[in-house]
């Protein structure tokens, strides 16, 4: 049975995330260096990843 890896999604504050935090992290993601609210990140974050996962199911782009 095919197990998926643990992914832990972590939200940095305005000054980012501190280095110990930082070097933990196998891979990292980032939105771009503007500072964003909280909320807003995560709406931001949640359509990148349902953009991605329709990409793969081979839905088309809205715009095609």
């Amino acid at each position: 049975m095919f197990e998926f890896p643990r992914v832990n999604l972590i939200i940095g504050g305005p000054d980012g995330l501190t280095r110990q935090c930082l070097e933990r992290c196998q891979h990292r993601v980032s939105l771009g260096r503007m500072t964003m609210p909280h909320a807003l990140v995560k709406v931001v974050l949640l359509e990148q990843l349902y953009r991605a996962w329709s990409i793969l199911q081979g839905h088309p782009y809205h715009r095609e």
